[in-house]
Order: structure tokens, then sequence, then C-alpha cells
């Protein structure tokens, strides 16, 4: 993710820990509320309990656990009255972020993402996978914009958002509409037409609300 991420020895452990507990909070496979022991998460992960208690630190800042003395941690309610604070603030960064990568990603980075549209194109219309895919295509515009700050932020909105799109999931029809609509966004980032980017990220993050909007 960032610099002050993916160091070596331990913070890389920390790093890998976090991106596992990350994506089954945020995927929903640990459900709201549910608790979670580091000693069996660091059995389950192969890891040691210090990194895993650094990985649940950062997911507390980013809201996706909380932790209560002498209760225990666990993962965090839905709560949906979010959906327009949330919006607020992707609305704003989503159209900057995709204008920005468009500009700064370098030539590795243009091909990994030209490699994610192809695998876009091959993924199949439903399932987990394309869940996957999807935070896999919004953090790979995130890192080329070449801004730590505003990537690190836009994955925790990014995250927060995912977690309400999959309590929703079996009543939203366009799932895979949703996920194909990055493939214009991609091309337009690879292509570098910033403006383009931009408008095609604004009116997903609007996309989405709507969407969740239309089924609560």
């Amino acid at each position: 993710m960032t610099s002050s991420t993916a160091g070596q020895g331990q913070g890389t452990l920390a790093e890998q820990a976090y991106r596992s507990i990350s994506e089954r909070l945020v995927t929903l496979r640990i459900r709201p509320g549910e608790p979670l022991n580091d000693e069996k998460i660091a059995a389950e992960l192969g890891f040691g309990r210090t990194p895993v208690r650094e990985a649940l630190k950062r997911l507390e800042h980013e809201r996706l656990i909380v932790s209560y003395p002498r209760r225990g941690t666990f993962a965090t309610e839905v709560q949906i009255a979010d959906l327009g604070h949330i919006s607020e603030v992707r609305q704003e960064l989503e159209p900057l972020a995709a204008a920005l990568a468009a500009e700064r990603a370098d030539d590795s980075q243009r091909e990994e993402l030209s490699r994610l549209l192809t695998q876009l194109a091959q993924t199949p219309d439903a399932g987990e996978d394309l869940i996957r895919l999807d935070m896999t295509l919004h953090r790979a515009i995130y890192a080329a914009t070449r801004n730590p700050y505003l990537e690190d932020t836009l994955v925790r909105y990014d995250n927060l958002a995912t977690r309400i799109w999959c309590l929703f999931i079996d009543r939203l029809p366009g799932l895979a509409g949703h996920v194909h609509e990055h493939g214009p966004l991609l091309r337009a980032v690879i292509d570098r037409d910033a403006d383009k980017a931009s408008a095609l990220a604004a009116g997903h993050v609007e996309g989405f609300e709507a969407a969740i909007r239309a089924v609560i």
C-alpha cells in the first residue's frame, strides 16, 4: 500500500495480516458484530500474535473493528446511515484520484491496469471473485495517483462502501454492471485522459449510492 506499511520483516507480516483480515471484514465473511480473537486469527493465518495485533490496531483506526475494555474486539456494524457521509467524501476524492492516476501512472502501473482490464473482461458476472476484483481495480487506481495519503484515505472509504454493498448484494441486481463500469475508467486512465477518467469515476460513485438507496 504505502511505504510506511510495505517495509521488511515484521512490517511485511503486519501488512499481510491486515490485508487478510481486512478482506474478510469488508466482504462480510467476518459478520458485523462478530467477535475477533487475535490468538485464533494468528493461528488461522499462520502468523504470530504481534503482526495480527498491529493489523487489528490499524483496522480499528479504519472503523472496521471496535474494541471494548473487558469485552473484547468485534467487527463493527454496517451503518447504513453513514452512506451519505461516505459518498460525500468519495464524490470528491474518487474523481481526483482517477484524474491523477491518468496523469501520473508510470509504465509498470499502466501495464498492471491493462492486465486488470483484460481480467475484468474474463471474470464471471457474479460471485466473490467479482467483488475482490472490484476492490483490486480501485486499489490499482489509488496506487497510480502516487499520493500515499490520498491512497490510504480512499482505501479506507472504499472498504466502508464495499461493506454496505456486500450487505445488500443479494438485493442488488446490477452487481456485474457496476463492476464492469470500471472498463472505460481503466481505459481512460491508461490513455492518460484525465478529464474522462474523472467524469467516469464521479458517475461510478453516484451510481453506487443510487443503487443502494433504491433497495433500502
